[in-house]
């Protein structure tokens, strides 16, 4: 894919993130009238866009549930909480725009989070990166670190570094389009490739951390045919809870 640098944007920044993910680097005068998904980066920061929709990282939309006393009501927190110490380290293998492993930081967890997509992973560093300097989400960042690349064999080698670790394999969305939201619209015209659930699974077993949380919809299958030890369970989706 390539990266449009706006006579605004942060060269020297751009160039890192393009050689990072592999992206081509090109400089414009004004955004290019695409119809295809594309990613510009201006002084606003990193967009990604079509013709019709734009979306940015942002993780400002989710300090209302980052209070302290509303994230512990939050039903992911509650999941993967252990009891038994305090700032416990959390390897989120699916990290995708960093939503939940910013709760999770809010709630204490010290979190590395692994994306392998290279346009969602630059949409992330993008919005930690403007996120850093807000001292509203400062010093929850702080507590998130975040890594390209394929989770499998990070976790293979992790045995022992991480307290829990987080799945939340890609599962088909809704296809109602009044029902999902400006940035799914966006990220369905990616070509993805599917998440390897069952071979993520296995190499969490292989970290071997106090718990394997797994986020899936509330009617389907446990990830792997792997019974949980308990699960907690929301609406629409539960987490089961591996205990090792």
């Amino acid at each position: 894919m390539t990266l449009y640098l706006l006579p605004s944007g942060e060269k020297t920044w751009a160039e890192e993130l393009a050689k990072k993910v592999g992206f081509s680097l090109c400089s414009v005068d004004e955004e290019p009238n695409e119809t295809e998904v594309h990613l510009v980066l201006s002084d606003k920061g990193l967009f990604l866009s079509n013709e019709t929709l734009s979306y940015q990282g942002d993780f400002s939309a989710l300090l209302p549930r980052a209070r302290e006393y509303r994230i512990g009501g939050e039903l992911l927190v509650k999941a993967a909480k252990p009891k038994s110490f305090a700032s416990p380290r959390l390897f989120d293998a699916t990290a995708g725009l960093g939503e939940d492993s910013f709760l999770l930081a809010a709630a204490g967890f010290y979190v590395t989070l692994c994306e392998q997509n290279p346009v969602i992973y630059a949409l992330l560093a993008d919005a930690m990166k403007r996120g850093r300097e807000d001292e509203r989400l400062a010093p929850i960042l702080s507590r998130m670190t975040p890594i390209f690349g394929d989770s499998i064999p990070l976790l293979q080698k992790a045995c022992g570094a991480y307290d829990v670790v987080y799945l939340d394999p890609m599962f088909p969305m809704r296809q109602k389009s009044g029902l999902i939201k400006k940035k799914f619209q966006l990220l369905q015209l990616l070509e993805r490739p599917e998440e390897n659930g069952e071979g993520m699974l296995s190499a969490a077993l292989a970290a071997k951390p106090k718990k394997i949380l797994v986020k899936r919809p509330k009617n389907v299958p446990a990830l792997g045919g792997k019974a949980p030890s308990y699960t907690v369970s929301g609406d629409v989706i539960r987490y089961d809870c591996i205990v090792l």
